[in-house]
């Protein structure tokens, strides 16, 4: 079964066309990484996918639903199934790190105060922040609060699971353990996992398919080693991390700018 599927996807800015007529699906229990240069369209993708953004033509569903032709009420318990690691963590500053976490639970169940600590506290032991649900998220370091986004997005056990840049902004090592981390919670909760990253390393660490943008098209799907086979120069400079931006035309850009082309 797909859980993830998007079909003739085309978006438009004003006129300015973002998505060309994106194809990709996610089967379950897959680890599907979305990877492209800036401005290749894997956050415009990435709002669709949330259901944050209409396409202009296409479709989009998840675990079997159109994201844009559900009422209200099962679009609600369509989100139940769906957590979401956004890149900065997204995490309420006046709250402590348990309370954060057991925000989803409030909202979507009539779960009672104790149950839902002990579910908070069993979420935070599985990101290895175990202890730590007193403190404030000023008082966490950037990976620790990647993990406790993870943990806040994991806490209503969800079918599939987004994640946004999860390693952007940390060393290494604390990188490296982040993708563990996913790959842990793949295994120990049978999710399937949709990865938006820049990041190189951490794409063909975590995959088990790769799906490469480049000007609001697919340029690459695949695995792993067929994307690194890839004989498209745009993947190979992606991969290889040329630079292949245009030198800036003076008087093209001047003409712009009169509005005259």
């Amino acid at each position: 079964m797909n859980v993830v599927e998007v079909q003739g996807l085309v978006t438009h800015y004003g006129d300015r066309m973002v998505l060309k007529g994106i194809d990709l699906s996610v089967a379950e229990g897959e680890i599907m990484v979305i990877m492209g240069g800036s401005g290749s369209g894997k956050s415009t993708l990435f709002n669709h996918l949330l259901g944050l953004l209409r396409p202009t033509q296409g479709v989009v569903r998840l675990l079997g639903h159109d994201m844009h032709h559900l009422p209200a009420l099962e679009m609600l318990a369509l989100r139940r199934q769906i957590g979401v690691a956004f890149q900065s963590g997204a995490l309420f500053s006046s709250l402590s790190l348990a309370e954060n976490i057991k925000l989803p639970l409030r909202e979507h169940s009539d779960l009672d105060e104790k149950t839902m600590n002990i579910i908070a506290q069993m979420k935070l032991e599985v990101v290895n922040l175990a202890g730590f649900g007193d403190l404030k998220p000023s008082e966490l370091s950037g990976g620790m609060i990647k993990r406790a986004a993870l943990a806040r997005a994991i806490v209503l056990d969800p079918r599939l699971l987004f994640c946004d840049e999860p390693s952007a902004g940390l060393d290494p090592a604390v990188s490296s353990a982040i993708d563990e981390l996913i790959l842990r919670l793949r295994e120990a909760l049978g999710m399937s996992i949709v990865v938006v990253t820049h990041d190189l390393d951490s794409a063909f660490r975590i995959a088990d398919r790769i799906c490469v943008l480049d000007g609001g098209e697919v340029i690459a799907l695949g695995s792993k080693d067929a994307v690194r086979a890839s004989s498209l120069p745009r993947v190979q400079d992606l991969l290889n991390r040329r630079n292949v931006e245009a030198l800036l035309d003076r008087d093209a850009y001047l003409r712009r700018l009169l509005g005259e082309g």
